[in-house]
């Protein structure tokens, strides 16, 4: 509550997809919403605490070859109940940046390196013109996933997130799409969610380095 009512949400998630990468293969379910967006995505209705009713997108695409197949790239807005707006760009074809701030009636939030599970994160809050900085130390992220899910099979307990939120996630990027070749926005189906994960849930495991490659280049530059 430190922003007051969050009213505005910003993203950009870019990278360079080495030529011949997977992710520009033209096949279900590639491209860049449904391989990065949705990260953006996610984060907007994690913050907003809802789920957008409506949807408008647009792709571009440069001359550069490794994109004949996909998009380069989607900018998209979706509007929230209570009349709030979040917009985002992911991009396959423009320098690492992994960033979004939140915009609230009384101050502002701003993070970087927020997607990456590799990289601290750094956190800005701006109230009243005064700014506070802060680093979270790089934990392990699979992990705790692991061992949740895994508890959740053994207690016979439905997973918080559920099956709802990947079909939530589809549904909001094949809208998206549909806004992008048609050039209007798109009502989304209404659907709910029971509950949305909390601090409850945090299980912490210390720091892990990525894994060393086998057989496979990297998919970025």
């Amino acid at each position: 509550g430190k922003i007051g009512e969050p009213r505005i949400f910003n993203s950009v998630f870019a990278m360079q997809v080495r030529p011949q990468n997977v992710r520009t293969k033209q096949h279900a379910g590639v491209g860049t919403l449904y391989d990065i967006g949705v990260y953006c995505i996610n984060a907007a209705r994690y913050l907003f605490r809802a789920e957008p009713t409506e949807a408008f997108c647009y792709s571009a695409t440069g001359r550069d070859r490794r994109f004949k197949n996909i998009e380069e790239m989607t900018s998209a807005v979706l509007r929230f109940p209570g009349e709030r707006l979040a917009s985002f760009t992911a991009s396959f074809g423009a320098a690492a940046t992994a960033e979004f701030e939140v915009i609230g009636t009384r101050g502002k939030l701003r993070v970087s390196q927020a997607y990456d599970y590799a990289l601290p994160v750094k956190l800005e809050l701006t109230v009243d013109g005064r700014t506070e900085k802060r680093v979270f130390g790089l934990r392990d992220q699979f992990a705790p996933e692991l061992l949740y899910f895994s508890d959740c099979i053994l207690r016979a307990k439905s997973p918080e997130p559920s099956g709802i939120e990947g079909l939530l996630d589809v549904h909001i990027i094949r809208s998206l799409y549909e806004s992008a070749e048609r050039g209007v926005s798109v009502k989304l189906r209404q659907l709910t969610r029971q509950q949305r994960p909390s601090l409850r849930q945090e299980i912490f495991r210390r720091r892990v380095v990525k894994p060393r490659l086998v057989r496979v280049s990297a998919p970025t530059v």
